[in-house]
């Protein structure tokens, strides 16, 4: 090896440790919380779902619950309202895949969701467990699936988003029988199939 060869390699090792080492594994980047998240649920996990990207926790959850976004339910104790979906918080922008194969509704089909659901709600018709269901998935920024079209397990379906969501961007997950309206939702969790993560 020549005098020069021997200096270069010298003068290598030396900046070698003024450069910090790269983790051969970069960690995931937490997304920021939304300030207009609450959370009407003493549930702290996050959990994951073949309908979203990532691990998100659970905002509002089916059934009656002290938020202030619903009307006192004669079901519900005290001045409670009834919600009749899952709200998980996520990012705006979070993608939105299908979890169940189905077909998406028509806007104009019975028991189209109302503008409470954002500007761009819509419906995927899925057989599951021997049943008819109807998933409504709300607060979408940008849909990427249309009308009659059939979709595929893990196909990226729509953004997620805080459209006609006054509590910040969240994904509202509602299932319902086979053409129902928002009174004849039924506890979703089965459909949503969260995996709950460690605890914060």
């Amino acid at each position: 090896m020549t005098r020069l060869a021997a200096a270069l390699l010298s003068m290598l090792g030396s900046l070698s440790l003024l450069v910090p080492a790269v983790p051969a594994t970069l960690a995931p980047v937490a997304y920021a919380d939304d300030p207009r998240w609450e959370f009407y649920t003493s549930d702290h996990h996050a959990y994951r779902s073949p309908w979203f990207r990532g691990a998100h926790r659970i905002m509002i959850g089916f059934g009656c619950n002290a938020s202030p976004w619903y009307d006192h339910d004669p079901r519900c104790p005290g001045t409670q309202g009834f919600h009749h979906g899952i709200d998980v918080a996520m990012d705006c922008g979070t993608p939105i895949h299908a979890g169940l194969a189905g077909r998406v509704l028509s806007p104009s089909a019975p028991g189209a969701p109302g503008p409470a659901y954002g500007v761009h709600p819509f419906r995927l018709r899925v057989r599951a467990d021997g049943r008819t269901l109807d998933i409504v998935i709300g607060h979408a920024r940008k849909v990427f699936v249309k009308p009659g079209q059939r979709v595929r397990v893990g196909q990226r379906i729509a953004l997620a988003s805080d459209s006609g969501a006054p509590d910040g961007c969240h994904l509202h997950f509602e299932v319902r029988p086979k053409g129902g309206g928002y009174t004849t939702a039924i506890r979703p969790r089965r459909w949503l199939q969260l995996t709950r993560q460690a605890s914060d």
